[in-house]
């Protein structure tokens, strides 16, 4: 391993124990008694969650319809599907603010009111995690070899058997790394929600938000506690997955 990625791994090790060296185990039971910050924590586990589910159905069969089919403009819309991950969070979250104050968006909200409410939050983590998640399914499907989908059309399945019952089967990797990579994004998003959703205490609050407004008012210890629950939940969710996922390769 080179002297740069070393560099890299310690970097990231020392901003944990920075963190952790900031605060006490009191700061962090402090904040799990706040409720706006159990609040924060029960919104961003069922927004996450959601957010998770929605990614997986729309990325598996748009990641199989990129990987296994080739048309015009495949290489546009490759280019797209890439566009909430390399724009500012900022922007994606202005862009979703804009786009519901034109007319098919002023329409939904005369039926369904959206902006700064719990569905923005949703709608704002969908639009970055999804892209993960889409990217994932492509890069698992275009790694799995077609031949056993071709010999089970010719042995008299369709399509769609072919699909469920030999093509999934071998992607269920793959899925569980995009919905991880979805969930764990969703749980790190913060500015398209900070513009689309707001940061209002006890409706649109998320974790992210919660490190936000206790910065803002000096608290920066519970900021830190609040952080490192983030943290923690992040990496015992990638974790879990990388063993799952080793189990299963084994298998």
């Amino acid at each position: 391993m080179g002297v740069v990625a070393s560099t890299y791994i310690i970097l990231i090790l020392a901003m944990m124990l920075a963190d952790l060296s900031y605060t006490t185990t009191g700061h962090i039971l402090e904040a799990l008694q706040s409720k706006e910050i159990q609040y924060a924590i029960k919104l961003s586990l069922i927004t996450c969650t959601i957010t998770m589910v929605l990614s997986v159905l729309v990325a598996i069969p748009l990641g199989y319809f990129m990987a296994r089919f080739e048309f015009r403009f495949k290489k546009v819309i490759d280019a797209v599907l890439d566009i909430p991950i390399v724009l500012p969070p900022l922007v994606i979250g202005l862009s979703l603010l804009i786009l519901f104050q034109t007319a098919p968006g002023q329409f939904i909200e005369s039926h369904v009111r959206i902006t700064y409410t719990v569905y923005s939050v949703i709608i704002a983590q969908f639009m970055v995690a999804c892209a993960f998640a889409v990217r994932t399914m492509y890069v698992t499907f275009i790694q799995i070899n077609n031949r056993q989908e071709q010999v089970a059309l010719t042995l008299g399945c369709n399509q769609r058997q072919s699909f469920f019952y030999i093509l999934l089967p071998q992607a269920k990797n793959g899925i569980l790394t995009a919905a991880s990579l979805a969930w764990a994004r969703a749980l790190g998003e913060f500015g398209p929600i900070l513009i689309f959703s707001g940061a209002t205490r006890m409706r649109t609050e998320v974790l992210p938000t919660t490190v936000f407004l206790e910065m803002s008012v000096g608290n920066i210890e519970a900021a830190v506690a609040v952080s490192l629950i983030m943290i923690l939940s992040g990496f015992a969710v990638l974790l879990i997955v990388r063993l799952f996922g080793d189990k299963n390769t084994a298998l």
